[in-house]
């Protein structure tokens, strides 16, 4: 995730996410058809697990940049934490899925929820707007409550953005342009510039941590029911559900 937030900051995020959305669908696609052709070799299946989990990690920087341009300071966390119950939902989707042909065709575990996101990535390509600017909306950071203490603090902002700009690019804003121009369209963030934001070391290891638990559950509170409870595998998928239910 390192390297894709890196990424996502230098590239259109409709393509970035879009594309990464689609490669994950077929890299899980390959997963199943293992399945259909007889493979029983665990070298497939871990290079497979390894490049989906790559193809992945271009999902949550590249939505968190894009919410970011669409919602201001004050509607930010709201609209994430709303967002962020796709989280949720999609483990109760896939571990329904996934238990519903379990037991018959374990591929299609993995085929369906592969045709699933390729598509939902062909959508995200054909109607995801970037930035409120596209479409004729007013950016957050503009309305007119914002706009006022903007227009009070004018000379600090521009003073503070040649500041930046100067530091970034170890250059003069003379050799750059001038600074409203930079600070139209801002250089990327660096990794150690990202670290030094008060609050995102901390919430780093929170969600670290955090998701650990998770997936701990996700992966192994199905094995655990059907051992422990001796439910069938289907039915373990379905009470695996009950602890992402209440994460909604």
């Amino acid at each position: 995730m390192f390297l894709s937030g890196i990424f996502g900051e230098r590239l259109p995020l409709r393509y970035y996410l879009s594309g990464g959305m689609f490669i994950c669908g077929v890299f899980t696609i390959f997963l199943g058809l293992g399945f259909y052709w007889n493979i029983h070799a665990l070298w497939y299946y871990i290079l497979f697990q390894i490049l989906n989990g790559l193809a992945q990690t271009t999902g949550w920087p590249s939505v968190v940049a894009c919410m970011g341009n669409w919602f201001g300071k004050g509607k930010r966390g709201f609209i994430m934490g709303i967002w962020n119950s796709h989280t949720a939902v999609g483990n109760i989707l896939g571990s329904l899925i996934a238990g519903a042909f379990v037991s018959s065709a374990w591929g299609l575990s993995f085929i369906v929820p592969g045709i699933i996101i390729g598509v939902l990535g062909i959508i995200c390509f054909f109607f995801l707007v970037e930035y409120p600017e596209d479409v004729g909306c007013t950016p957050p950071d503009q309305n007119i409550e914002e706009g006022k203490d903007e227009l009070e603090n004018v000379h600090t902002m521009n003073s503070s953005t040649e500041n930046i700009f100067k530091r970034e690019s170890g250059g003069d804003l003379e050799e750059s342009g001038n600074p409203q121009e930079l600070a139209e369209h801002p250089h990327a963030i660096s990794f150690w510039g990202a670290l030094t934001i008060p609050g995102v070391l901390e919430f780093s290891l929170c969600l670290l941590f955090a998701k650990l638990v998770s997936y701990t559950f996700l992966y192994w509170l199905p094995l655990y029911i059907s051992n422990v409870a001796h439910f069938d595998p289907k039915k373990a998928g379905d009470m695996s559900t009950l602890f992402d239910a209440a994460a909604l």
